[in-house]
């Protein structure tokens, strides 16, 4: 029970293994679905890469506090950036919601969930992957893929890859990139619960944690449990 409370929460690796031996770290039993996925997009075109995979709690940690201190930014539902000097405290802490999770409750924690694209669809070498709407519409340079990808996931052909955020739960925003090996996936989304949240929100050194605090019950109901999955 511990150690899987370890995996959910990002406080260790121990079940992670890297792609190709080079890339990126994901959960040991991810891996072989994910190569099978990849061999299957390259037949009908597609370089299927990762964006993001595993982020641990000390990663997702700083990257909740930059952007609780203004030093990223923020973007409202539809993607258009906000003015941090203008927000208050509780407004700060559901904007970050919206894009970003928790520490200790983002799914990249787990090592079966997989920020993606098509390498084969890059405008050019140097161009930046912003994981954004426009990106992976049907209209956008990643389309193609997810296109593809949906008729696959719909079919139950995808080796278990489902997308935890396609829908609008009220809470996090739907992102088409993201895709998550749910026989992996569910063993952590069964241990969620609202006591584990508030305890290691309370023991951890996180900016707005009042806040968080005194919302937790909405965080939880609204960003923490609902997903497709």
């Amino acid at each position: 029970m511990g150690h899987v409370i370890s995996e959910l929460t990002g406080k260790t690796g121990h079940h992670l293994e890297k792609l190709n031996n080079t890339g990126p770290l994901l959960h040991r039993e991810v891996i072989r679905p994910f190569k099978a996925l990849q061999s299957m997009a390259q037949e009908n075109g597609f370089e299927l890469s990762i964006a993001s995979a595993y982020r641990s709690f000390d990663t997702q940690l700083s990257i909740w506090n930059a952007k609780a201190r203004g030093e990223k930014k923020l973007l409202d539902k539809d993607g258009h950036p906000m003015d941090y000097n203008n927000l208050s405290k509780t407004e700060l802490l559901f904007a970050i919601l919206t894009w970003s999770a928790l520490p200790g409750f983002s799914r990249h924690h787990w090592g079966t969930d997989i920020d993606i694209f098509d390498k084969n669809s890059l405008p050019s070498p140097d161009y930046q992957i912003q994981l954004i709407d426009d990106e992976v519409k049907d209209g956008g340079i990643f389309g193609p893929l997810h296109i593809w990808l949906d008729k696959k996931i719909s079919t139950n052909t995808a080796h278990g890859f489902l997308r935890p955020y396609q829908k609008d739960s009220k809470g996090v925003m739907p992102e088409r990139w993201h895709i998550s090996h749910f026989p992996t996936a569910k063993r952590y989304i069964e241990k969620l619960t609202l006591q584990l949240f508030s305890d290691t929100m309370d023991a951890a050194d996180i900016l707005l944690k009042k806040e968080i605090l005194e919302h937790r019950h909405i965080i939880f109901d609204r960003f923490i449990t609902p997903t497709n999955q």
